[in-house]
């Protein structure tokens, strides 16, 4: 099972494939957002990889950071991301302090829309 270190909260072992936003909320219990129910769109649930970040995202993650112009080193989608292996974490995009009165609409258990996977631009 592949480990998830979350910044300032800890390590948990999740199950292979699962969301990576899923496994924020579900597995490690933190308040990351997802206003758009993970399908790439919104760009709430922002996160920063301290390690372990893949080397592959969808197409859509790749056009909606693009289009945001988000460029941060490190910085993705969890909505996009399955955890196939171990990474580490920074929480960017959380409920507490952004004046939602909720982390988002459910996600599914697998990744929306139908993932065209991409090399991530170095």
């Amino acid at each position: 099972m592949p480990k998830l270190t979350v910044e300032g909260v800890g390590s948990f072992e999740v199950a292979e494939g699962k969301r990576l936003v899923q496994a924020l909320v579900e597995d490690a219990g933190t308040d990351q957002l997802h206003a758009c129910g993970g399908m790439a769109r919104c760009t709430t649930c922002r996160v920063q990889f301290t390690d372990g970040e893949p080397p592959k995202m969808t197409a859509a993650e790749r056009d909606t950071l693009a289009a945001r112009e988000i460029s941060d080193e490190g910085v993705r989608l969890s909505c996009q991301i399955q955890c196939d292996h171990d990474m580490s974490v920074k929480l960017i995009s959380r409920l507490e302090g952004s004046g939602r009165k909720d982390q988002g609409s459910p996600v599914a258990d697998t990744i929306q829309p139908e993932p065209v996977w991409v090399e991530k631009d170095v």
